[in-house]
């Protein structure tokens, strides 16, 4: 049944109920009030302590200018680290507390329980621009199979939305989508369509409100190249859509997939379990004004084409990263935007080395600063400004970091030795910045299903330990490089919106030497410099700095195809999908997809 007009709801036309509930009547507003209030007292408190505690530090041996910036710095990197403390901690929580967490933090994930039948059609759409079209177009076929097997498979219809300019690219496309709609059955190839566009106008959402212009649909399930969803997974997301009219976008939980790079698989171990606490505690507090990721989300065609169309940007040009500015828009129209907090058949790839890992990490910081520019959207609820202000606030820490490492030998060599307090300040920090893994880690070794589904304890321990090791050495290369980014954006180099690489492969250490030169540089002054003026606080800045030095060595090992068949062969960093892949993981490839 496709979605009417008079299903649009704006923000004036509902203010009888938003004072008492949210727009789906799922939760009183009085309690996310409550709840939103007991996380930013929590979070204030925090951050007033920790600055209290660093001011102390700082002033121990009198404060000058050095103290001030190191001060500032400091601060600049707390509002992050601690709210991710406490979302990692709710999170935790309601982890342990099984189904009844669940539903205090989605309580909409009920709806799609059950085998109810649909009454809504669905467009699953792929957005292209230069990817390989076989790898990219697997995925979709694997969606459409995996959903036809389920029985309700005439619900779906599939979309490939080219902006590709690459002729030899544009040839593929078409003759893959013409090999695959001559293998099935009439009916079948009907719901198979293919469009592309001859001018990018608007990027990936400029392609998206071009479609749903014209679509009949009542949802749309937006995939990236690299996306793959199982038929159940996207039935759950689509009944709790049919069960609440004024849910305008639900996010799912995308993990990554069995991967047989070694950077992908030490990247998405921790991303995995620090990501499932993180979103359960924010999904506790931020419900009806949720995250939306660009894909892997279940989207009602009608708003987001009434409402959700982007804003120019102040000085010209179009919003890069669109996904967040979609959900606070979706909101001011009184529609919710919530996220599913499940692992639950929704998969993505991870970046298969560390140079494309910084590349993507360049991207979105690219996109994220840009809302600076975006010019005042009145109507906005304060959840939603607050979704905005957040995604350029977390670009705030790698700035901050690198130039407090850089100030570090300077004030080792003007002052004296370390305050009282300096060491357990600086383990703290480390503990609380660690915190959303810690939490997800932690809540799998508890359970011992968990522990079972992921090889064992001591499987999981060596892979989490390999990880925490792997995570400090990344975090040191990706904040000099991002720190790089945001230079650049002051000077007016935005920078090259491209595709990205998706496939592992061999690098070789020239390669490697010229694109991280820059941060081995960085990491060779400031621990060169310590270990002239103050060696054991060399010893003591290497969870911070040691990834500098080891860049190089750490992308070429982590790179190579020998580290990644170790890995497999071993488990090490193994997900459940890989010890027991789903048929969808195992039609792709099984243990090494990416």
């Amino acid at each position: 049944m496709p979605q009417t007009d008079s299903s649009v709801v704006t923000l004036a036309e509902g203010p009888a109920r938003a004072p008492l509930t949210t727009p789906t009547g799922l939760q009183a507003s009085v309690t996310l009030r409550r709840r939103r209030l007991l996380v930013l007292g929590l979070t204030l408190a925090t951050i007033a302590g920790l600055a209290a505690c660093l001011w102390g530090v700082l002033a121990a041996d009198g404060f000058d200018g050095l103290d001030l910036a190191l001060l500032a710095c400091g601060l600049a990197t707390l509002p992050w680290t601690v709210l991710g403390f406490w979302n990692a901690a709710i999170g935790f929580v309601l982890l342990r507390a099984g189904r009844a967490g669940l539903m205090a933090a989605a309580p909409h994930a009920a709806a799609g329980e059950g085998d109810i039948p649909l009454h809504l059609t669905t467009a699953v759409v792929m957005t292209l621009r230069n990817e390989d079209p076989a790898r990219a177009l697997a995925r979709l076929a694997l969606v459409r199979e995996s959903l036809e097997r389920t029985g309700f498979g005439s619900a779906f219809g599939y979309h490939v939305l080219s902006d590709s300019d690459d002729p030899g690219v544009i040839r593929a496309e078409e003759a893959w989508v013409a090999a695959w709609r001559a293998g099935l059955a009439p009916d079948a190839a009907a719901r198979i369509r293919y469009r592309r566009r001859s001018e990018n106008t608007g990027y990936k959402a400029g392609n998206l409100q071009d479609f749903c212009a014209g679509s009949d649909a009542d949802l749309m399930l937006p995939l990236d190249a690299d996306s793959l969803m199982t038929g159940p997974a996207i039935l759950r997301l689509v009944r709790i859509m049919q069960a609440h009219p004024r849910l305008g976008i639900l996010q799912s939980l995308a993990v990554g997939a069995p991967a047989g790079s070694a950077f992908s698989r030490l990247f998405q171990f921790g991303m995995r379990h620090g990501m499932l606490p993180y979103t359960l505690g924010a999904a506790w507090w931020g419900a009806e004004c949720g995250p939306f990721w660009g894909h892997n989300a279940v989207v009602r065609i009608a708003p987001f084409a009434a409402h959700c169309r982007l804003p120019r940007l102040r000085g010209g040009g179009s919003v890069l990263s669109h996904d967040q500015v979609e959900a606070v828009l979706m909101r001011r129209a009184g529609y919710e935007v919530r996220v599913l907090p499940l692992e639950e058949g929704s998969f993505e790839d991870n970046p298969p080395t560390l140079l494309d890992h910084l590349v993507r990490d360049a991207r979105w910081c690219r996109g994220n600063m840009q809302y600076l520019r975006l010019p005042a959207m009145p109507g906005l609820l304060p959840m939603s400004r607050f979704q905005l202000a957040w995604a350029v606030m977390m670009f705030l820490n790698p700035p901050a970091l690198t130039l407090a490492l850089l100030l570090l030998p300077w004030r080792a060599a003007t002052q004296g030795g370390p305050a009282a307090g300096a060491a357990a300040l600086y383990l703290a920090w480390l503990l609380l910045s660690l915190a959303p893994k810690l939490a997800g880690y932690a809540a799998a070794l508890s359970d011992r299903e968990v522990r079972a589904a992921h090889g064992g304890g001591a499987r999981f321990l060596a892979g989490m330990l390999a990880e925490v090791a792997a995570s400090f050495l990344l975090l040191a290369a990706s904040s000099v490089r991002l720190t790089a980014v945001l230079i650049g954006l002051g000077l007016g180099r935005a920078g090259l919106w491209t595709a990205q690489d998706r496939d592992a492969r061999t690098l070789g250490w020239g390669e490697a030497l010229a694109a991280l030169r820059g941060v081995t540089l960085f990491g060779l002054a400031v621990c060169g410099a310590l270990a002239v003026v103050s060696p054991a606080l060399l010893v003591w800045s290497l969870p911070l700095t040691l990834g500098s030095l080891l860049a190089v060595p750490f992308c070429v090992v982590t790179a190579s195809p020998a580290a990644g068949r170790a890995m497999v062969r071993s488990g090490l960093c193994a997900t459940r999908e890989e010890i027991a892949p789903p048929w969808e993981i195992a039609r792709l490839g099984g243990r090494t997809v990416s």
